[in-house]
């Protein structure tokens, strides 16, 4: 007798058990497979292959003037040197750590003054907008560059880094990594420097960093209501193979067009007031977010996303963001709701 036709006989015997009808067959063949550490897919299809995407994550905020007394406080109570990085992960509220988004972590860290936050090395790409400095610096493999207001500054994977704090007032910049894919890909290695500074030398230019001031240039060179920068390094590649960065300007009282791509963000107010309103895969309602300057916010991939300036100061409205776009791209899942037909909403 064929598999098929034991599966399908009304009177059969399954281990011992005599089969006397369809209902009974099809339980025992469903508390059999467990054994053999085997699944019936057909019963998780849409959930594994859904007719759209559907990230866990859910649009968030956080205010900055909430959450930097907190951080000044974990400066005051834990010393660099227990916490490694002294950082406050910000949590989606509908996933657990290191979970900003489904691909993205973002953190605030400080370093305060007088501190080093001692060189290590990992294999998770990092990059960090720069909130609060006057002379705080990052050193990657050997070269030292200051950090500024708005400035993109990168450690790439598996590079020497540490951070340091030679003003008076606490340094402090938003990270960003590519940590939830090693929730997958249990790869990330980690080697702390036998002496909290790597060995280096300041630099005026680095391939590291990415002034905000030459970004804010071309922002205002573009004409029209609302302008975007993609950073690139000199050769047109994506600040990493994970994730990268994004700037855009409102100009008074003016949005930026609906944009709705496969592809996941954490923003930085870089100056100015306004809203997002968000609209994610299967809620009927749209979501809107209030934010300000220093503030920082997710949305998840495939949101529609529109951003409003409302600034009373009558000037532009800066967002920085980080985006997975480099992952989406090199694995084939870019997908976007204005040019690609072929999706569902």
């Amino acid at each position: 007798m064929s598999a098929i036709n034991t599966l399908t006989s009304t009177n059969d015997n399954i281990d011992g058990e005599t089969v006397v009808n369809g209902e009974t067959e099809t339980k025992a063949f469903y508390e059999l497979l467990p054994s053999k550490n085997v699944e019936p897919l057909w019963l998780k299809l849409e959930k594994f292959v859904p007719p759209k995407p559907n990230p866990v994550s859910v649009p968030a905020i956080w205010r900055y003037k909430e959450i930097l007394p907190s951080l000044m406080e974990a400066g005051r109570i834990v010393p660099v040197e227990e916490a490694e990085r002294r950082v406050l992960m910000l949590v989606n509220p509908a996933m657990k750590s290191p979970h900003t988004t489904d691909t993205i972590y973002g953190g605030l860290q400080i370093v305060l003054p007088g501190e080093i936050a001692p060189a290590h090395r990992h294999s998770a790409f990092a990059l960090r907008f720069i909130i609060e400095s006057t002379k705080g610096y990052t050193a990657v493999e050997g070269e030292k560059v200051m950090m500024k207001r708005g400035d993109v500054i990168l450690t790439p994977s598996w590079h020497w880094h540490d951070h340091g704090n030679e003003g008076d007032d606490p340094v402090i910049w938003l990270d960003g990594l590519d940590l939830p894919l090693f929730g997958t890909f249990k790869l990330n290695f980690f080697n702390g420097y036998p002496e909290p500074k790597y060995p280096s030398h300041l630099v005026d230019n680095c391939a590291s960093q990415f002034p905000w001031e030459s970004v804010e240039k071309a922002l205002k060179e573009v004409k029209g209501g609302y302008a975007r920068y993609d950073y690139k390094h000199a050769d047109g590649r994506h600040l990493s193979r994970t994730l990268s960065a994004q700037a855009e300007r409102l100009s008074p009282n003016r949005s930026s067009p609906e944009i709705q791509e496969t592809v996941s963000f954490v923003y930085h107010v870089m100056g100015g007031d306004g809203f997002s309103v968000i609209r994610v895969p299967g809620e009927n309602e749209s979501r809107k977010i209030e934010w300000t300057t220093k503030d920082t916010f997710a949305i998840p991939a495939w949101s529609s996303v529109v951003h409003t300036n409302t600034s009373r100061d009558g000037k532009d409205a800066f967002l920085a963001a980080i985006n997975d776009r480099p992952m989406v791209e090199a694995l084939g899942l870019m997908r976007n709701a204005a040019t690609f037909t072929g999706l569902v909403e």
